[in-house]
C-alpha cells in the first residue's frame, strides 16, 4: 500500500526529510524520501530510552518507584517529567509530582541510574535491551540519553511497530507507558506553551485534549509519542484505521535535518491529518 500523503514532505522547508508509516503488525504502509538515512533525534531519543529502562524494570534491575533521581523522586517520576528537576540543569525547582517540567536532566540521570544498578553504560544497555533485538542497526546513542540519539525512519518504524505489538516488553508494561501518569498535573510542552493538563505517560507524550499541539486536528486523545527539536516526531495513534476498514493502530515517523520552528508547527499537523484520512 502506498500513502500519497507521504509525499507532502517534499513541501516542507527542510534540506532533507523521509516519512514512514508503520501498523502494529509490522506491515509498512508506505515510506518517503531516503529512510535509511541517520538523522539526529533530538528528544526522539527519549522515547528510546524509556523503552530501555522498562526492560531493566521487567528484567528487575530497578522498580519504578525506587528513589532516583533528587530527593523524594523516583524512575517513574523521572519517566513522566514530574522529578521537579529543571530543562537542562541538574537543579531542583519543585516537589516531585507537583508540576510537568520537562527535564532534559531528569532524563540525564535517568541513564545514570540504569548505568549504575546494571553496571551497564546506558548506550550500551539501550544497544543490547532494544536496538540490537529489533534490528535497529542504523540507530546509536551518542551522548545525553535526553537528545543525543541517531537514527532512520527504517529503524523507528521497527521500534513503532514494537511498541504496538510488543515484543520485548509485557504488554501490561507498555499499556502503562501509554497511561497518563500523575492526571491533571499542569505544566509546558516545549514549543506549544502551557496545557492544562499536560499529560504524558513513561517516557512518551500523550496527546489528550491538548491545544495547540503538534499531532492532528483528527489525532485521537490516546495518541502518544515524542517531537524533536531536531525537526523530527514519531506519533502512534491506537484508533487510527486504515482503508480495509479496521482500525488497528498505526505509527508515523517523521525525521529532517531543520530545527523545529514556525515552519513544523505550521507543517506537521497538515500532514498527520492527511495520513490519518487515508488509514
Amino acid at each position: 500500500m502506498s500513502l500519497q500523503s507521504l509525499a507532502l514532505i517534499e513541501n516542507w522547508p527542510v534540506p532533507t526529510a523521509a516519512a514512514g508509516v508503520v501498523r502494529a503488525d509490522g506491515t509498512v504502509l508506505g515510506t518517503h524520501g531516503p529512510v535509511g538515512h541517520r538523522f539526529p533525534l533530538a528528544s526522539v531519543t527519549k522515547p528510546l530510552a524509556a523503552y530501555a529502562v522498562l526492560v531493566a524494570y521487567e528484567e528487575g534491575a530497578v522498580e519504578l518507584d525506587e528513589p532516583a533521581g533528587p530527593a523524594g523522586a523516583t524512575v517513574r517520576h523521572l519517566l513522566a517529567h514530574t522529578s521537579g528537576l529543571a530543562f537542562d540543569e541538574h537543579r531542583v525547582t519543585a516537589p516531585p509530582g507537583e508540576r510537568r517540567l520537562y527535564s532534559n536532566a531528569g532524563f540525564e540521570q535517568l541513564g545514570d541510574h540504569i548505568a549504575k544498578a546494571t553496571d551497564i553504560p546506558f548506550a550500551e544497555y539501550l544497544r543490547q535491551a532494544v536496538l540490537e533485538p529489533l534490528g535497529m542497526t542504523a540507530t546509536s546513542l551518542e551522548g545525553s540519553p535526553a537528545k543525543d540519539g541517531v537514527s532512520s525512519v527504517e529503524d523507528l518504524l521497527r521500534f513503532a511497530a514494537e511498541v504496538q505489538a510488543p515484543r520485548l516488553l509485557d504488554p501490561r508494561t507498555v499499556a502503562e507507558a501509554m497511561t497518563v501518569q500523575y492526571p491533571g498535573t499542569k505544566g509546558v510542552l516545549p514549543g506549544y506553551g502551557h496545557q492544562n493538563p499536560n499529560d504524558w505517560g513513561l517516557g512518551f507524550e500523550i496527546r489528550g485534549g491538548k491545544s495547540p499541539h503538534w499531532t492532528g486536528s483528527s489525532s485521537s486523545p490516546r495518541t502518544f509519542g515524542h517531537f524533536g527539536q531536531s525537526g523530527t516526531f514519531l506519533w502512534i495513534d491506537p484508533s487510527a484505521g486504515w482503508a480495509g476498514g479496521s482500525s488497528s493502530g498505526a505509527a508515523c515517523v517523521a525525521l529532517t535535518d531543520r530545527a523545529f520552528g514556525p515552519w513544523a508547527v505550521e507543517a506537521w499537523p497538515v500532514f498527520t491529518d492527511a495520513v490519518l484520512a487515508q488509514l
